[in-house]
């Protein structure tokens, strides 16, 4: 499979690091010791607990940019290089905790003096820069943003509490106990019989086991928008990635930072989205959409069959080097549309408004801005967080993501992306200050084979790509947007929602 990428410079930093990360792989993906996750182990709090040696399965380092709630417009691109840069610390101590593991077992002490007792050096020398950028523009960075450069190794069964926004159960699937499991995929950890660190057989269940948990849909797998409100709906339809358009920046995220997402995304609709995209250059790029007044761009995660294929990334950054293994699989559809709100009109989208749903450190950050909804065909009132749907045979398996409806009426972006934005209430209002939006949802199928389970591990799984320290888990899901339709065409989305009309 090829892709449709701009060609970049590869500055010597991540010459350095794709050498640091080659040292814990092997057969494209990074090779685990055969050791035994915390949930197997008689004594689960003194594992929780326990930060050495061959416990840790992974690192969890507080999320920097989620607490930058102020900062200056003209500091924005340097901290968000920054930002990029903590990322790329965790990258590479992870390849380390990946690649020591014999070191590990023999000396309790190894993970913190070799491992986490580095990275917090580098992570307080970064932290620093940020608040220099801050400080220089104007702004201001409390006291206490230093505290969040100690990092913890964690065992395979333990995620966080976080915060941040959640959406509510009006606009988020359910999960009954024991189904959508507790965020931490149940602990097993260890090569899966593929080389690669996750998914594990504890990240799966059989989709007909679960008890259905949502609302019926609207007939066609999308939430119902209820019987109030503004009704209507807008479809654009932008194909599949047909063009092939892949890479690794996140130009929301990271904007001038190569590799920025450290995980391949696929994209749709526009085709000039890369981590050195201007507006202008949205503006200007061609699309994959057959309305060409949609030059939006949405993008997500890819998702792989780790069945032992040797895809195009396979010795690159954000692909094998970094954990993400195996044959991408592109969605067979890709439905996209525009939904009103339950409580009356919406107004028009800003151009260029940028919206994130999910979150791709919600393993090892807290569940508070996961988003992720997993399901299969003939199955979609049955939704899963943070659990991958084993599905029957003629059954496909679902991605959904329910965007943020309401905006502050100012802004197309935050410091931390998600505070322009929110999601309506349990009564289906906006926030005192927000004003309803229409609310994008994208729903992605996918003609994946179904995983087997064998004595415990699981043969030739699908997973989502990510950061290599999330282990792949499902909960970790995510999905990207801004808006690059022209004026006339938004207005048309706005008039065909609120007249409750359905229209392409």
């Amino acid at each position: 499979m090829g892709r449709n990428t701009r060609k970049r410079r590869t500055p010597l930093a991540t010459k350095a690091i794709a050498a640091s990360a080659a040292l814990a792989l092997g057969g494209g993906g990074l090779v685990w010791a055969n050791f035994h996750a915390s949930a197997h182990e008689s004594n689960r709090a003194e594992t929780r607990a326990g930060t050495t040696g061959a416990r840790i399965a992974t690192i969890s380092c507080p999320d920097v940019g989620e607490r930058l709630r102020k900062v200056p417009r003209r500091a924005r691109n340097g901290v968000a290089r920054e930002l990029a840069n903590l990322d790329k610390q965790i990258t590479e101590a992870y390849a380390r905790l990946a690649s020591t593991r014999q070191a590990q077992e023999g000396d309790p002490a190894f993970v913190q003096n070799a491992i986490l007792g580095p990275l917090k050096s580098k992570r307080t020398a970064t932290i620093d820069r940020i608040g220099i950028n801050v400080r220089r523009a104007g702004g201001y960075t409390p006291r206490w943003l230093g505290k969040l450069a100690e990092c913890k190794g964690m065992g395979g069964d333990e995620v966080t509490e976080g915060d941040g926004q959640t959406p509510p159960e009006s606009e988020q699937p359910s999960a009954e106990p024991g189904q959508g499991g507790d965020g931490g995929g149940g602990g097993q950890v260890g090569d899966n019989g593929n080389g690669a660190a996750g998914p594990f057989a504890d990240d799966f269940v059989d989709i007909t086991t679960v008890e259905p948990n949502t609302p019926p849909s609207n007939g066609n797998g999308f939430a119902a928008n209820g019987d109030s409100g503004s009704q209507g709906s807008f479809t654009t339809v932008c194909g599949v990635n047909e063009n092939n358009k892949f890479n690794t920046d996140n130009l929301i995220v990271a904007p001038g930072v190569d590799n920025g997402a450290h995980h391949l995304h696929d994209y749709v609709g526009n085709q000039g989205n890369d981590a050195f995209a201007s507006d202008q250059d949205l503006a200007d790029a061609d699309t994959s959409c057959q309305n060409q007044a949609d030059r939006s761009t949405y993008y997500w995660p890819v998702i792989r069959v780790q069945d032992g294929t040797q895809e195009f990334d396979a010795g690159e950054l954000g692909g094998g080097l970094e954990g993400n293994v195996g044959r991408v699989v592109k969605a067979s559809q890709a439905e996209i549309r525009f939904v009103g709100s339950k409580q009356g009109d919406v107004v028009a989208m800003p151009k260029f408004l940028r919206i994130i749903t999910g979150a791709a450190n919600a393993f090892t950050n807290g569940d508070a801005n996961a988003n992720a909804a997993w399901s299969c065909t003939g199955f979609e009132d049955r939704q899963l967080r943070d659990k991958y749907p084993i599905c029957p045979q003629g059954s496909q398996v679902v991605r959904t993501a329910n965007f943020q409806s309401c905006w502050d009426g100012q802004n197309i972006d935050s410091a931390n992306h998600r505070d322009h934005v929110a999601f309506v209430q349990e009564d289906g209002s906006c926030p005192e200050g927000f004003q309803a939006i229409p609310q994008l949802q994208v729903r992605l199928v996918y003609d994946v084979p179904a995983p087997t389970i064998e004595n415990g591990q699981i043969r030739a799984p699908f997973a989502v790509d990510g950061f290599p320290e999330q282990l792949h888990k499902p909960i970790t899901d995510h999905n990207d947007f801004i808006n690059v339709m022209d004026e006339d065409l938004m207005n048309r989305v706005v008039e065909c929602i609120n007249s409750g009309e359905d229209c392409e």
